[in-house]
């Protein structure tokens, strides 16, 4: 039988300098409790908040273990965050003490600072569960985006003096075989030889950004057939 001969056509893959930027680990959003929303993975800049009464901190977000007293009129960094209690780090009565801190015993310059902390929370579950499923959604930051998608396959960036737009493709292929039929001399038996594999496009799906922030997606071909989801936007913070 006459040797296999194998021609793949490679895809052009056009990859800009953004789309080479460092993202942070995928497995930052993943690896962690579903339940908890860790602030240092979410906030470009930390979240401090002043202890206006001294409180129980404990190592869980249930409140089972005790480790010590947080001190008053100090100013702490909020780590992470739940519905209920938030994790910070701070100065204890005898010495520093990182966990769990119930709302109360904090203040902000902010007076919509525990709103604003619930719709964040809120906020950033639906997004670690989009990144979970690899799934996109309108109002994602092109950070979460790369988190769930990795790096696109194409990139257009357009920079205005209102700010910059742009769109990012994810490109799915496929290889497809090709044979003909031939005839062996010396057996007279058909026989099928492959002659090449070509890679096709399978679909497409294509994000479409103002300043770093989803406007728009397009699916062509592997789209499950589900309404497009939405989530609110980066919240800007004033503490």
């Amino acid at each position: 039988m006459k040797l296999e001969i194998l021609a793949i056509v490679a895809a052009c893959l056009i990859l800009p300098v953004q789309a080479q930027l460092k993202r942070p680990d995928r497995k930052s959003l993943l690896d962690s409790d579903p339940t908890v929303v860790y602030l240092e993975q979410t906030l470009p800049k930390p979240i401090e908040l002043k202890v206006i009464k001294e409180a129980p901190v404990f190592s869980d977000k249930d409140g089972n273990n005790r480790l010590g007293v947080l001190k008053a009129d100090q100013v702490v960094r909020l780590e992470a965050i739940t519905e209920k209690i938030y994790r910070v780090r701070g100065q204890g009565t005898h010495d520093g003490i990182s966990g769990w801190v119930a709302p109360w015993a904090f203040s902000s310059t902010d007076p919509d600072f525990v709103a604003n902390l619930k719709n964040l929370y809120t906020r950033q579950i639906q997004v670690q569960k989009l990144v979970a499923e690899n799934k996109l959604a309108i109002g994602m930051t092109l950070d979460e985006v790369g988190l769930s998608r990795g790096k696109p396959t194409k990139t257009e960036l357009r920079k205005t003096a209102s700010g910059q737009s742009g769109r990012w493709e994810y490109i799915e292929y496929e290889d497809v075989k090709n044979y003909v039929t031939e005839i062996d001399r010396s057996t007279g038996v058909a026989y099928r030889r492959l002659v090449s594999v070509t890679r096709v496009e399978k679909g497409k799906t294509a994000v479409e950004f103002k300043d770093d922030v989803v406007t728009a997606i397009e699916e062509k071909e592997n789209s499950d057939g589900g309404d497009v989801k939405i989530i609110v936007p980066p919240l800007v913070f004033r503490w």
